[in-house]
């Protein structure tokens, strides 16, 4: 039948109207599209309008099938309806990946896997890129076994084949975020791995053999948080090899270095994956790029900036010699935290904070998803500062992960319930935002778009299906101002300043050195002071995890005060009388203010304590 006949005509107007109720943008293309394929006669057309972008999932699948040339694919996504599924959410939500499949139409087999929806471990994920290289993932140092542009492509290749199954799982809800960031930072590493096999076929393996080279991660990928599409930030710690002297080693482990990042960024037929960044090492991009690890130890001991201790909050030995890796955290976890000690550190970190809004261009400030006001940073930046305070005396907040820590934080007592819940709500929303937006072109943004259909094919990815585009604006707006209120009501604690001035040690208490420290303070009863102390503090409940967080800082605050005896008895009465009234112990941790002052009524006056 020809495509001019009335009859023709009137299928594909038959065929358009279908589509048009299905909410396909240019149905008439559609319509077309769908004819030239065979696809309009498929009982299953209609699954493309679950599709985040109808339009985009069909010509994409149209794309595909050109490229499979038989009718494989067309029976196996009739008889699968996991495959249709998965199949339609990634054509439909990322043209980049889309691409990837037309180009390598054999990977369309991945997602017909039963066992795509389960997380691979990152051990699989590690010897399936280094298989993808001719790098044997059972030696200690694997090696390429090429170093031209062809074995960049097949790394290309593996890497946008994992993606594709990290997608799938992520657009058909089998992972929440975090574990789709996880999966991400396991991908990346296992990447650098397969790069540094590449490096060392680059140098030479004999030459090779000569260092020791540790790629520790930091940022996103450090705290298992990575996006579809970021810089990757690491720094390099190397040791000379046994036999080996130690300034050609140095000299070794810089070309293995640049020589991964190269493999990494290089732009070859089969595109590039990501930029690595080693900017926050020692002495930034004027400092060598690769140090021993006594000159790391070094340099963080005598020059480093409070910055530079917050960044280390998420190191993380990832490829190389994982030994060495270790040993660099433990070496420089000691430093880390106790940075809060040092003067001024935490208004440091808060003028940090605002130097980096003050960098968003005003056109793009209502648009930032990651600096700007409410966003990403502001989470990010209050969960670690409480954790470098608090966490010099508890371990348990000593977490890379922001939802991780902020769990902590708020199981400990350091932030409230309903405050950490709103920020994990909040800090899911976006981060799932984040990643729906890098993952149409694969390209690094933190801009929310103002094209109605981008962020049409955005909130449909997310949920949104009555009014797409009002939902998704009104849900962001709504997490902006609920993250402002409570980054500003934690990030400026003043209680903050008050526990980041203690001692080493004095942060969390210890019967001995609080018996100690209560004579050294001037108590007159030190051992009938200690026992209120352990009354207020004993167990695991809530009331007495933020009571542990507040008497290190009451404590010096009695002693400034004329009777630091009747202040400490005075506020474990008080205390006993209103500690399960749950404004009481959440004003005292949230507001200085009142905190100081009632230690100043305590211990200075009985008549109102009774």
């Amino acid at each position: 039948m020809s495509a001019s006949t009335p009859e023709a005509g009137q299928r594909a107007a038959t065929v358009a109207g279908r589509l048009a109720r299905l909410g396909f943008a240019d149905a008439a293309r559609g319509a077309q599209l769908a004819s030239t394929s065979g696809l309009a006669d498929v009982d299953w057309l209609d699954a493309l309008a679950d599709a985040a972008d109808p339009d985009l999932a069909l010509r994409s699948l149209v794309h595909l099938l050109e490229a499979t040339k038989d009718d494989e694919l067309l029976s196996a996504v009739d008889s699968d309806d996991n495959l249709r599924r998965r199949l339609v959410a990634v054509l439909g939500a990322s043209e980049a990946l889309g691409a990837h499949v037309a180009r390598h139409p054999g990977h369309w087999h991945d997602l017909a896997d039963s066992q795509i929806g389960t997380r691979p471990h990152a051990r699989a994920v590690r010897t399936a890129m280094l298989a993808a290289v001719g790098a044997d993932p059972q030696r200690k140092s694997p090696v390429a076994h090429e170093s031209d542009t062809g074995v960049l492509d097949q790394l290309r290749v593996e890497y946008r084949r994992q993606l594709l199954g990290i997608a799938a799982r992520d657009l058909t809800g089998y992972v929440l975020v975090d574990g789709t960031a996880a999966d991400l930072s396991d991908l990346a590493a296992a990447t650098l791995e397969a790069a540094l096999a590449i490096a060392r076929a680059e140098v030479g393996k004999d030459m090779a053999s000569t260092t020791r080279l540790a790629v520790v991660a930091m940022g996103k990928l450090g705290g298992h948080e990575l996006n579809y599409v970021s810089d990757v930030d690491v720094v390099y710690v190397a040791e000379p090899a046994a036999g080996s002297e130690e300034t050609n080693a140095l000299v070794v482990a810089t070309r293995l270095a640049s020589a991964m990042q190269r493999a990494c960024s290089a732009v070859t037929a089969e595109g590039s994956i990501w930029e690595v960044d080693a900017a926050l090492r020692p002495e930034g991009k004027a400092g060598p790029l690769v140090r021993t690890l006594a000159s790391h130890v070094a340099y963080y001991e005598r020059w480093a900036s409070s910055w530079e201790f917050q960044a280390l909050l998420k190191a993380r030995p990832v490829a190389g010699d994982i030994t060495l890796g270790a040993a660099y955290i433990d070496a420089l976890a000691p430093l880390v935290w106790e940075a809060a000690a040092r003067p001024d550190f935490v208004a440091d970190v808060q003028a940090m904070r605002r130097r980096v809004e003050q960098t968003i261009p005003a056109r793009e400030a209502d648009r930032q998803l990651k600096l700007g006001w409410g966003g990403l940073r502001d989470v990010e930046f209050a969960v670690q500062l409480l954790q470098l305070v608090h966490g010099r005396g508890d371990v348990f907040l000593r977490s890379g992960t922001t939802l991780e820590a902020l769990e902590a934080l708020s199981t400990h007592g350091y932030v409230g319930r309903s405050d950490a819940a709103e920020l994990d709500r909040a800090y899911r929303f976006m981060r799932t935002l984040e990643h729906r937006m890098q993952l149409q072109r694969l390209r690094r943004t933190h801009l929310v778009p103002e094209d109605d259909a981008d962020l049409r094919r955005i909130a449909r990815s997310m949920g949104h299906r009555s009014d797409p585009v009002v939902e998704l604006t009104q849900e962001w707006r709504t997490h902006r101002s609920e993250v402002r209120r409570l980054h500003e009501k934690l990030f400026y604690r003043p209680l903050l300043q008050a526990v980041a001035q203690l001692d080493a040690g004095e942060a969390r208490l210890t019967p001995v050195d609080a018996e100690i420290r209560l004579e050294a303070l001037g108590y007159a009863g030190p051992s009938d002071a200690l026992r209120h102390i352990e009354a207020l503090t004993r167990g695991v409940s809530r009331r007495a995890a933020i009571q542990r967080t507040l008497l290190p800082v009451l404590m010096g605050w009695f002693a400034q005060y004329p009777d630091p005896d009747a202040g400490l008895l005075g506020f474990r009465r008080v205390s006993d009388a209103l500690g399960a009234t749950p404004w009481y112990l959440r004003l005292l941790r949230d507001s200085g203010v009142a905190a100081e002052r009632l230690a100043r009524v305590l211990a200075t006056s009985r008549f109102a304590t009774d």
